[in-house]
């Protein structure tokens, strides 16, 4: 049951409270998203929840469909757990060769990423996060004259940034990102190629393990 919103709510809180819907999985994939009823449970006009339908349409979590409505976004965990699977050997290797490259400048740009990260985090922004982690990563992985390997990555990354938007809606999700970027940035500090393969994977993984939950909670 979507919770009853308090007086003077704004889009914001709506907003909020989507997010919550789709990461609880009080709205599922495929599920068309009732204008009317959310307003009523939110205690909200029909404005702010069409105002909040619209940021999560940008970030990819709901598709509008002409005449039909707004519908959250049909993610497959099949998809994404193979899509997981190629990024893994290819961030890897791109991590590897890398790593040596990544001067003072470099060093800085991934921390200012990741400090944008944080900012987002606290303040539940969620597209902001997801474009300051996705210029941390690269910022991470861009190696000279990796141009294809990066091509591939980021066509693997774009395709599954719908199941990341999901995933940055938990706040406690947020939370563990941001811890995981400051353990990656130790790794690169310490010039351990070995420790930042492990920290990037266990950051992947985690956030597999989550959506999984989220998109089969049933294990189907």
């Amino acid at each position: 049951m979507m919770r009853t919103a308090a007086p003077g709510t704004t889009a914001q809180h709506a907003l909020d409270g989507l997010r919550h819907a789709i990461v609880s999985g009080e709205l599922r994939p495929g599920q068309r998203v009732r204008q009317e009823e959310i307003a009523e449970g939110f205690g909200v006009s029909i404005a702010p929840v069409r105002e909040a339908l619209r940021v999560l349409e940008q970030e990819g979590q709901v598709t509008y469909q002409p005449r039909r409505g707004y519908f959250v976004t049909e993610l497959r965990i099949e998809d994404l757990e193979e899509i997981y699977e190629l990024r893994q050997v290819l961030e890897e290797r791109a991590a590897r060769r890398a790593l040596p490259t990544l001067d003072e400048d470099a060093l800085e740009r991934i921390a200012l990423a990741a400090r944008d990260c944080v900012e987002a985090a606290e303040a539940g922004d969620v597209a902001a996060e997801l474009e300051a982690n996705r210029r941390f990563h690269f910022a991470v992985l861009e190696a000279p004259g990796e141009v294809h390997s990066l091509r591939v990555i980021r066509l693997l990354w774009d395709s599954t940034e719908a199941y990341r938007a999901i995933y940055y809606n938990s706040p406690e999700e947020r939370r563990r990102a941001v811890e995981a970027h400051d353990r990656i940035i130790e790794a690169i500090r310490d010039r351990e190629a070995d420790r930042l393969v492990a920290e990037l994977d266990a950051h992947r993984n985690r956030a597999l393990q989550v959506l999984r939950r989220i998109l089969a909670p049933d294990g189907g």
